[in-house]
């Protein structure tokens, strides 16, 4: 396995005395706090209507599964929030992240008005965060080149108003090809136009990275994260295509480099979604609560059941508030 990558930084602490730990610890085990339990990120492409190809969403699938979350209590974090360990969330919640790959304009277009058109995912996200409070409209848009191409507005716009309105833009490659068949300077140029692009039209660079078809080798990990002395940059997070929920970012187990996601999909037979695909993992972690990560409401603690000190990676002891 490669050597493991930096581990994201702690909470922010708030200045002064430590934490009183008992108290926070009753509080912690009033809500049954698991920081150290597992997350789901959510895999999705395009959103539409009528899907037309086995990776389609409907919109009403969409807004069903989202509804579905939030009345479990689950709370949308960008994925990069969650590298970060920025995960501050209301007592007895669960983080969730939403990805979208390929900067698809069935992810984000305007009307007339420009507000977000109804079949797409951002104007699901916030019909489903307008009905049920708590529910952050936040999501990733991992993109290509060319993003929301054939939209109301020009890619870059686009681009420009997710990051104004709360959404993370974040690098897919230019053109969506595997990446573990290609050379270091291959890999750099097409990480490296796209970073660009990103970076002309949000003024930032990307905290985090998606994989084209989850396709890596030893050597990628590397090339990917950093770039070169030519062309760098520095992922904090990236993300597999993946099939299982991800490590709390405050586990020993944590890889910021090899993030896995789930398809979002129903329980059917195609790639095994009866049993890895995101309904069946949403209804696995309600089923044993004890597994999924389950916030303290404290952004100056990490809490969890005693029994699970062993998880925590070693860095995060000064945070921890085990009950």
């Amino acid at each position: 396995m490669p050597t493991k990558a930096a581990a994201p930084k702690p909470k922010a602490r708030p200045k002064g005395p430590p934490f009183n730990l008992a108290k926070a610890a009753a509080a912690a085990r009033a809500v049954s706090a698991n920081e150290l339990g597992q997350v789901p990120v959510l895999m999705i492409h395009r959103v539409m209507a009528k899907p037309q190809y086995p990776l389609d969403r409907s919109t009403k699938e969409l807004y069903d599964e989202f509804t579905g979350m939030a009345k479990q209590g689950y709370v949308p974090v960008t994925a990069a929030e969650f590298v970060a360990g920025k995960i501050n969330i209301p007592a007895g919640r669960h983080p969730v992240v939403l990805t979208f790959d390929d900067g698809s304009i069935t992810h984000a277009d305007f009307d007339g008005a420009g507000n977000p058109k109804p079949d797409t995912a951002v104007a699901v996200i916030q019909r489903v965060a307008k009905e049920n409070p708590g529910f952050r409209p936040v999501a990733t848009f991992f993109v290509n080149r060319d993003p929301f191409y054939g939209g109301s507005k020009p890619g870059v716009e686009t681009m420009r108003w997710l990051t104004r309105n709360g959404f993370e833009v974040a690098n897919h490659t230019t053109n969506h090809k595997d990446l573990s068949k290609m050379s270091r300077a291959e890999v750099v140029k097409e990480i490296g136009s796209d970073e660009k692009m990103i970076e002309d039209a949000t003024g930032k660079p990307s905290t985090t990275f998606a994989f084209p078809f989850g396709s890596l080798s030893r050597a990628h990990l590397d090339w990917a994260q950093r770039g070169t002395k030519l062309a760098k940059w520095d992922f904090q997070g990236m993300f597999l295509a993946g099939w299982k929920p991800s490590d709390s970012p405050y586990a020993g187990s944590f890889d910021p480099r090899q993030i896995p996601r789930i398809r979002d999909k129903e329980k059917i037979k195609e790639d095994d979604c009866k049993r890895y695909c995101s309904t069946a993992w949403l209804e696995w972690l309600a089923q044993n609560p004890d597994k999924r990560y389950t916030s303290d409401g404290n952004p100056a603690t990490i809490a969890f059941p005693q029994d699970k000190m062993i998880y925590l990676y070693t860095r995060y002891k000064e945070w921890a508030c085990p009950y």
